[in-house]
């Protein structure tokens, strides 16, 4: 009587070891829910940036890397070596591992870096009011703040 509770005692474990992790189901939601009226290619938001330095979107790209999962840090591909440094604005929001190779729908605000070349990005010349530095953009980095996430594939 006393073989089949110790059966189940040494059973249980490996059965529940043995269970493959469930994968992110299509639709899964982080923070909001994203607005897909107007949605982008990551590909295409820095062309459609322009010279703007922030705009409001919603992207659709792939999930490079997570890189911290407490606060929702994660990289998205932009396309020709280039990527979107992505973070979430309510540091509450954990993401798993598994988001890492999933495309994404993520709605949140996006910039582009800037670098000074004299590190002076409000001064000018007093005599001609002319500003003497050129605000260059950084050529791979835009980063992106995230109101909210959807798993899309």
């Amino acid at each position: 009587m006393k073989v089949l509770p110790l059966l189940f005692a040494f059973l249980l474990p490996l059965l529940s070891f043995n269970q493959k992790h469930t994968p992110l189901p299509h639709g899964m939601v982080y923070g909001t829910k994203p607005n897909t009226a107007a949605m982008l290619n990551a590909k295409a938001l820095e062309v459609f940036m322009g010279k703007k330095t922030r705009i409001n979107t919603t992207i659709t790209g792939k999930v490079i890397k997570v890189i911290k999962q407490k606060g929702g840090w994660f990289n998205i591909d932009a396309g020709n070596g280039k990527i979107i440094s992505a973070h979430f604005r309510d540091f509450n929001i954990t993401l798993p591992t598994d988001l890492k190779g999933r495309y994404v729908i993520a709605e949140g605000v996006a910039e582009n870096q800037i670098i000074a070349d004299d590190l002076q990005h409000l001064s000018g010349d007093s005599i001609t009011g002319k500003k003497q530095h050129f605000v260059k953009k950084n050529p791979k980095q835009v980063t992106f703040e995230v109101i909210g996430l959807m798993v899309d594939k």
